[in-house]
């Protein structure tokens, strides 16, 4: 077997031109292919080119972190939040501050002498030496049989209490009187002279309360003004108590359009402060028992032989 050698066409140089037949040998469409290579080769690296930049802007517009942003836990459940803003608060929808009641009556005390009671809350209390009620300019007396009585407290109902009527006055006073004993203390220095024979009628024994009490009364007018004063007495705690219930009217037919006032329904009015009335050892006497239970007992135990 023998090897045909295909000799190479020999290069010539012509006036500094090359010649030959490499070039001219290549067939049309190999130039053809050639050309058509460097354009795919061309079109391939304009789309590399256009498919990273698009890349990058897509990873830049989504990928970058903000300064304030927190890397994200898949792992953890995204919860949707909502702010509630409450209204606000208007003096209408706020809490009105609701103010108490006062009650309608009062407590007076006197510690010393151990009394107390209730009175209506719109009336004129007055105590000691202003205690001593009158009937316009004149005094209301005491009705004790022996001297020595001293005032306690006043309560004046208001003047405006029954508006129309000839209602002038009315009050409720407590006395005491320390120097008449329990036998004398229901008797009265001046009693109800109503008798038609003018002879004064005996004191009647009423119940206020749990408290039994001796009552009598007097009136002194005329036909433009009158007075009523109804005395109580009891004895409690080593004093003897009075109770003042007094009424005074004028102006009933001097005025058009003025009625008499219904005297039964202001003395019930002054009853009830009566019924409240309370009487507790003073704080002197108790002072007192307690010494004089201290001194009969030392008087006792010396007087107690001692034993051998």
């Amino acid at each position: 077997m023998s090897t045909i050698w295909k000799s190479t066409p020999k290069q010539t140089k012509t006036n500094n031109v090359f010649t030959g037949t490499t070039l001219s040998s290549w067939s049309r469409q190999q130039k053809l292919t050639m050309i058509a290579g460097f354009a795919i080769l061309a079109i391939a690296l304009v789309v590399s080119a256009c498919s990273k930049q698009s890349a990058k802007s897509t990873l830049v517009g989504v990928s970058s972190p903000t300064q304030n942003s927190q890397p994200v836990d898949s792992s953890v459940p995204v919860v949707a939040t909502q702010t509630v803003i409450a209204p606000a608060q208007t003096p209408s929808a706020a809490t009105k501050k609701v103010s108490k009641k006062r009650p309608a009556n009062v407590l007076y005390t006197n510690a010393n002498l151990g009394v107390s009671f209730m009175y209506p809350r719109k009336s004129n209390l007055t105590t000691g030496d202003k205690a001593q009620p009158y009937f316009d300019s004149d005094a209301v007396p005491m009705n004790f049989v022996h001297d020595g009585g001293t005032a306690i407290a006043t309560v004046e109902l208001p003047k405006s209490l029954y508006p129309g009527t000839d209602f002038a006055n009315a009050f409720f006073t407590v006395n005491v009187n320390r120097s008449i004993p329990q036998d004398e203390c229901r008797h009265f220095a001046y009693l109800d002279m109503n008798e038609a024979d003018g002879e004064p009628i005996d004191a009647e024994k009423i119940t206020i309360g749990s408290t039994e009490m001796e009552r009598t009364s007097e009136f002194a007018g005329s036909a433009l003004k009158q007075a009523e004063a109804q005395y109580y007495h009891s004895y409690q705690n080593g004093a003897c108590y009075e109770y003042i219930l007094g009424l005074g009217t004028a102006g009933y037919g001097t005025k058009d359009g003025i009625q008499p006032v219904n005297r039964d329904e202001v003395f019930a009015r002054l009853e009830k402060i009566l019924a409240t009335v309370n009487i507790q050892p003073a704080a002197q006497e108790e002072q007192a028992a307690k010494v004089q239970t201290a001194e009969q007992q030392v008087t006792s135990q010396a007087r107690t032989p001692a034993s051998n």
